[in-house]
């Protein structure tokens, strides 16, 4: 069975967090046993996840949002104490990787959510490079936005910008409504994240650019199991997806 300090050296080889300035650490966030034989990926350090996970023998577990949020003020209380007495209780390793694993070309959350939708990216923009953008064709919003529903099984909020068929899609997941304006710039008929923001209608309908919120965790849930999945095969350990709802 692999250390756990070879898990943290085959994440860090691929999704290179030392690239990206992040809120909050990438890596390994809380330290459990030496040894690990089953890991077990989700999207976030949720206590219904750890729970999952040792009902599972999990040795160690590997997310996209770990235990640390922007503007977080530090005291374990309340549910920070009960999630980190959890995993000290049954010695589990927990793996948080946020901005690097959103970026990786292959793996990573937009990777993942592009294939999952049948796009693929030529280009990159926006704030460390992490928007995907590439070539598409749908006959106009609502037929992207129905494309979408079914994708990822859930209803999706459209504003939809110019009338006419898309042949150029931008995509960023999670809360990257912000990456709105640089997605126009780089020349997006529509632009796909998780979540929308009361500015993000007004510039759908003045620029003429569809913006789809099409959910934070539904955007979010591909990445981690594909990078867990990667890992555990190059360490021959094993590898549970676990996904807790979330209709954020």
């Amino acid at each position: 069975m692999p250390h756990r300090h070879e898990l943290l050296q085959a994440f860090d080889r691929l999704l290179a967090p030392e690239r990206f300035k992040d809120y909050g650490p990438n890596g390994l966030q809380v330290e459990g046993r030496a040894q690990v034989r089953r890991i077990v990926s989700g999207v976030t350090a949720s206590r219904e996840l750890i729970e999952q996970a040792i009902a599972a023998r999990a040795d160690a577990i590997f997310v996209h949002h770990g235990l640390f949020w922007r503007g977080q003020d530090g005291r374990v209380t309340g549910w920070m104490k009960q999630r980190l007495a959890l995993l000290l209780a049954h010695d589990i390793n927990l793996y948080a990787y946020h901005l690097p694993l959103d970026a990786h070309p292959t793996l990573g959350n937009n990777a993942q959510l592009g294939e999952r939708l049948g796009l693929q990216a030529d280009a990159r923009f926006g704030e460390q490079d992490l928007g995907f953008i590439g070539n598409a064709d749908f006959a106009d919003a609502g037929a992207l936005s129905a494309h979408v529903e079914r994708a990822l099984g859930r209803a999706v909020t459209c504003v939809p910008g110019a009338d006419g068929p898309l042949r150029r899609i931008a995509w960023c997941t999670g809360g990257a409504q912000s990456y709105f304006e640089a997605a126009i710039a780089a020349g997006a008929q529509a632009f796909l994240t998780g979540e929308i923001s009361e500015p993000q209608a007004h510039y759908a309908r003045e620029c003429g650019v569809a913006f789809l919120a099409c959910g934070h965790h539904a955007t979010e849930r591909y990445g981690a199991p594909a990078v867990a999945a990667h890992v555990a095969q190059e360490l021959h350990i094993e590898h549970e997806f676990i996904d807790v709802p979330n209709p954020a």
